[in-house]
């Protein structure tokens, strides 16, 4: 990558570099790299061919940013982390390809040297999101407007997080999984998973994002049979667990053998048993039974984007 002095220098009269946009000498961008107006970017950041920074932005710390990201205006990316052990450290925000980062969006650096908060690729973070430090999101990821998310935050890749959702520290939100408008989520999210509430709880399989993912459809009568021995069989979560991982494959309601080609069925397996054994992992949220303080008729159903069970 090339270097760009700070504004009102030779290279910043580029017409990608607005002039009043305010690039230390020792920062990194690359050549094609679009600034907006009145935009500051620190002296440890690099910035890849084609990521275009809109007004207003400040991009501080030591922070690298891949190709092909659209950074909207207001966004506040690598500055210190909001963490009271935090003494320092040039620890950093690392953020992949392809990102989508809207207005007003703050990412913040991880707490201590040779640590990073990281965003992968093709994710979508809407307006006034917050991704505190040492958090990793995978990729294709959509989190929505006002979306809080504590220290320590894993999110898979494929996920969907509602509007509104504040997510505790050291959770984990598993692929594919969607997280309903405001719920308050204070433990693991199982991957295909349908969780909302205060606190969420599981409603049921993702079936409309399951159906969506090409990839995976041939793995939803696998998942259908796994959710019922999970959460509908009146068996504790281990047992099911156990029954899962000791069966050679599980059998359709029409008696058709399910193979799991994907390794669908692994990643959950794996995930639950993860969260239920890992330190600081808080467990799987449980699923919201029948006749619950807030269930209807429908919760707890498997539906499909029509509507039907």
């Amino acid at each position: 990558m090339s270097s760009l002095a700070s504004a009102g220098s030779t290279p910043n009269s580029s017409p990608r570099i607005h002039p009043t946009a305010v690039i230390h000498p020792k920062a990194e961008l690359h050549e094609t790299v679009q600034v907006g107006p009145h935009t500051v970017i620190g002296e440890h950041v690099r910035i890849a061919a084609h990521t275009v920074v809109g007004a207003n932005v400040v991009i501080d710390g030591w922070t690298e940013i891949g190709e092909g990201n659209q950074i909207f205006p207001g966004a506040v990316l690598g500055t210190e982390p909001q963490d009271l052990k935090y003494s320092g450290a040039p620890s950093q925000v690392v953020i992949g390809r392809g990102n989508r980062i809207r207005e007003f969006v703050t990412i913040n650096r991880a707490t201590n040297e040779g640590e990073a908060t990281l965003i992968g690729d093709n994710n979508l973070l809407m307006a006034y999101a917050h991704v505190a430090h040492n958090c990793v999101i995978e990729n294709q990821v959509v989190i929505t407007n006002a979306v809080a998310l504590a220290g320590h935050i894993h999110i898979e890749s494929q996920a969907r997080i509602g509007g509104m959702v504040g997510i505790h520290q050291f959770t984990r939100v598993g692929r594919l999984a969607m997280v309903g408008a405001m719920s308050r989520i204070d433990r693991d999210v199982p991957p295909y998973m349908l969780a909302e509430g205060h606190p969420a709880r599981i409603r049921g399989l993702n079936l409309v994002g399951l159906r969506r993912a090409k990839s995976m459809e041939g793995s939803l009568p696998l998942l259908r049979e796994a959710y019922r021995l999970l959460y509908r069989s009146g068996l504790p979560l281990e047992k099911a667990l156990q029954t899962l991982r000791n069966s050679n494959s599980l059998r359709s309601v029409k008696g058709k053998d399910l193979v799991d080609e994907a390794g669908s069925l692994q990643h959950l397996l794996q995930f639950l048993e993860d969260s239920l054994s890992q330190p600081q992992r808080r467990g799987p949220l449980p699923v919201l039974r029948k006749g619950s303080q807030g269930a209807s008729e429908m919760d707890g159903l498997e539906m499909d984007d029509k509507g039907n069970a």
